[in-house]
């Protein structure tokens, strides 16, 4: 049996640490974006690392306004949005020299989303070697480095 050390995974599993209401506007509410991995806050949106990665450096653009569908979206914080996903393609060509970027939202529970009454866009690096067995057959991630570590180098980049 393969055991896989995860320790930021228990506030996820743990009843005792599940945030109340929705985990985007409870961490938009927090002042220590240490803890939450905001890792940049603007007018309408903000851009935060994603608690469980596919790959390093996958964040997500949250609107601060608690929409669970696009259209709902006012103009002015959709461009933010878009605009935030420009730069976040551009820190994550630097950081991380990927093969290619995924840009996606996935709005309704049909559509897959983990967290459907909160529209996000999700920005992650892809390699083209990054679907490889051990993702495939094992159903497992590796990751080689740790949320803190992301969320640092990512702050640090966001304010060049």
């Amino acid at each position: 049996m393969d055991y896989l050390w995860t320790p930021w995974r228990y506030a996820y599993v743990s009843n005792s640490e599940k945030a109340a209401g929705c985990v985007f506007c409870e961490a938009a509410k927090s002042t220590d974006d240490s803890k939450t991995f905001i890792v940049h806050r603007g007018q309408h949106c903000f851009v935060v690392l994603n608690m469980f990665p596919y790959t390093p450096g996958h964040v997500m653009i949250v609107p601060y306004a608690h929409l669970d569908e696009l259209r709902k979206l006012p103009a002015d914080a959709a461009g933010e949005m878009m605009a935030l996903s420009q730069k976040m393609e551009d820190v994550l060509r630097q950081l991380y020299q990927p093969d290619g970027v995924n840009l996606g939202m996935n709005i309704g529970k049909a559509a897959g989303a983990g967290i459907a009454g909160h529209i996000h866009m999700h920005v992650l690096p892809r390699w083209v070697a990054d679907a490889n067995f051990v993702s495939v057959v094992g159903e497992t991630r590796v990751l080689p480095e740790t949320l803190d570590e992301t969320w640092k180098r990512m702050t640090a980049a966001m304010k060049r």
